[in-house]
């Protein structure tokens, strides 16, 4: 069961959730306020995802210094990458292409988080294919929304429709070969590392969720009483999938 197959079938569901909350951005009205509740919804999930299912199987296992480590180098690959995003976006501003500047810092945005995505579904599965089952299952719940507000986003900034499908289906491309890239470099690692690499992750998809989802979702539209309902919906969800899950997948 623990293979190449089961990694990159379960890395698919990520690009599917992302696809699915596209279509459903294609086919619905879309509002600043909806953008605010799904954003908020992702956030609580992958929230939940890190603080539920990685971090209590890290402190197990790892050591305090370890742990602070592989989670601060995370969250430092996440801003450095930002930075160069900034860098790029802001040379290409100069250069008075403002209009095609936006989609394609969307399209970075995603690319990185479905990327980050991938490289949690193939760190998990070196750990061992019920983890890996879990995390897939958080991380495209989370996906849903995130593809809805991308395709809303793009819609407003007038992305004629063939080239918004054909945008959100490439998203493939990043959390597959994300997640064969780290199945095959941690398959055969001392444990200690595939569960550094767990935590690095979660640095990661951490600052995602707080620096870019919420500030995304205060950006679209105006923060309700229903906001932090919606975070904490997206949170209680994982935890109930969760434990779902671990009662009907075999541990190892």
């Amino acid at each position: 069961m623990d293979s190449i197959w089961l990694v990159l079938g379960l890395a698919l569901f990520p690009a599917l959730g992302n696809f699915g909350g596209g279509l459903a951005a294609e086919v619905s009205g879309t509002t600043g306020r909806h953008l605010n509740y799904a954003l908020h919804g992702a956030a609580g999930l992958i929230i939940a995802v890190v603080s539920v299912e990685i971090m209590p199987r890290v402190l197990e296992s790892l050591s305090a210094w370890l742990i602070a480590i592989a989670f601060t180098l995370g969250g430092i690959a996440y801003v450095g990458i930002e930075k160069l995003v900034e860098g790029f976006q802001k040379r290409r501003s100069q250069q008075g292409e403002n209009s095609q500047t936006s989609v394609w810092m969307i399209y970075i945005a995603v690319f990185i988080d479905l990327f980050s995505d991938g490289l949690l579904i193939g760190a998990g599965s070196a750990v061992s294919p019920s983890v890996a089952m879990i995390l897939a299952a958080g991380q495209v719940l989370a996906d849903v929304p995130e593809g809805f507000a991308t395709i809303a986003n793009m819609k407003d900034k007038g992305i004629p429709r063939s080239k918004r499908l054909l945008i959100s289906a490439s998203f493939v491309i990043p959390v597959l070969s994300a997640a064969a890239f780290a199945y095959f470099v941690l398959r055969n690692q001392p444990e200690t590392l595939k569960l550094a690499a767990l935590t690095f992750t979660a640095g990661l998809l951490t600052v995602a969720a707080i620096e870019d989802m919420i500030s995304e979702a205060h950006e679209s539209g105006e923060d309700t009483h229903v906001s932090p309902l919606a975070f904490i919906g997206g949170f209680v969800l994982f935890v109930l999938v969760s434990a779902g899950l671990e009662a009907v997948t075999p541990q190892s």
